[in-house]
Formats: structure tokens, sequence, C-alpha cells
């Protein structure tokens, strides 16, 4: 199946705004209170801990040949019909919206574990994308550790934008080079 790029944007937007939704509905039902706060520390952390994912997922990538062939379905399906710019899209609205509903509020509900496996379970389209959903039940975790150790959700919000525009970079980096 190949998506054109404004179907593939429109997703992303429908998904960002289906999870926001969630988020806040869940949020106000539940009396959950949760804190952004800006500080220049908790991007830098945030940076780096997308930084330290991002690396470790390309060695994952190049270890595990089941999670190579999955990765490589999801990017060829979500960023072939993209333009060089629509990473920008790409990195927010996922990372936005995934970090308010999966740590923001899913993490203060169900705790850590939980959380990260709906995390994964949402990257998961069909059940061969198995290995997708166990790293990213992996970066849930990493991301909610993060989060129950800062106090803040800026530093995943930030590592999720992070890890998704250096998997987008990467990826059109080995696209020109094939």
């Amino acid at each position: 199946m190949q998506l054109t790029r404004s179907q593939v944007l429109l997703t992303l937007a429908i998904t960002a705004i289906v999870l926001l939704v969630v988020a806040q509905v869940w949020r106000v039902l539940g009396h959950i209170d949760f804190a952004i706060t800006f500080s220049w520390r908790a991007a830098v952390e945030g940076i780096v801990l997308g930084l330290a994912i991002a690396g470790v997922s390309f060695l994952v990538y190049r270890l595990w040949p089941a999670y190579r062939e999955c990765a490589t379905e999801y990017m060829k399906l979500v960023l072939g019909p993209l333009g060089r710019f629509d990473w920008i899209w790409l990195g927010l609205l996922p990372g936005l919206s995934e970090e308010l509903l999966f740590r923001g509020v899913a993490l203060n509900s169900v705790g850590l574990l939980a959380s990260s496996l709906l995390f994964g379970l949402l990257h998961m389209f069909e059940l061969k994308q198995w290995p997708y959903a166990v790293w990213a039940t992996a970066v849930g975790l990493a991301l909610g550790s993060a989060t129950l150790l800062t106090g803040n959700l800026l530093v995943p919000l930030v590592a999720h934008v992070t890890v998704n525009w250096i998997s987008c970079l990467l990826w059109w980096q080995e696209l020109e080079q094939a």
C-alpha cells in the first residue's frame, strides 16, 4: 500500500488530534496533573536522551534483522511520500500528542510498564510488526523513566521529537546513498 503525501500528513494530524483529545478527557476525568516546565536543563536532557535513544535504535536496526525489516517497511510507508521539510511535522505532531497521552496521563494512571506497553502497541500496525512494537515499548520505558526521574514532561517530549527528527534525517540520507 502506497500513501500520498497528503494522506500521510492528514493521518498524522488526525492521529495527533485524537490522541490529544483522549489525553485531555482522561486528564480531566481522572483528575490527573502533570508538569511541563521549560528550562534549558530539561531541554538539553531531552536532546541528550533523544540522541541516546536514536543511537541505540541505530544499533538495534543494524543488529536485529526482524526489527530492521519492520522499521524499513514503516519508514517506506510513512516517510516515502513526504517531502524534505515534512519531517518537522513528523517530529512535532506525534512527539507532542504521544507524550501528553502516554507519559502525561497514562503513566500517572496505569504505571510505567502498562503505559509503555500501550505505547508499543500503538506502533504495531499489524501482527508481523511485533519487533517494532517491542522496540517502541523499550523506548516507552526509557521515556517514562525520564518522566519519573525528572518530574518534567518536557524531557521526554523533547527526546521524542529529537528521535523522530533523527530517524527522518537518517532515513533520507540512506535513501540518497541507495
